[in-house]
């Protein structure tokens, strides 16, 4: 349990969520072929100014829904930490993976 208030996250897509119409990040957290659980895993905009942050699943799930643009995701845990940038130039599901260790 996050004590920053962060939701934890599930696998599924919500069915009232249309990929199709909605910018959806959702990506994985892993150390090596290892999932991490209990990761922060911050949303940051084209500015790096920090937008959103959620918990990592136990299967090291994420997601964030978020408008078309530049951004970073950023993970953060007590074995490493690891970003990645994603273009997401419109709707659809955007697929990410960000590495720690």
């Amino acid at each position: 349990m996050s004590s920053c208030g962060a939701p934890e996250q599930g696998i599924a897509l919500p069915a009232n969520v249309d990929a199709g119409k909605e910018v959806v990040l959702d990506g994985k957290v892993t150390s090596g072929d290892t999932p991490v659980e209990g990761a922060f895993v911050r949303l940051l905009d084209a500015s790096g100014e920090f937008t959103a942050e959620v918990v990592s699943s136990a299967g090291g799930d994420f997601r964030f829904f978020a408008a078309p643009g530049e951004w970073t995701v950023r993970a953060l845990h007590r074995s490493g930490n690891g970003e990645v940038k994603v273009s997401a130039d419109g709707p659809g599901l955007h697929k990410v993976a960000v590495s720690v260790g």
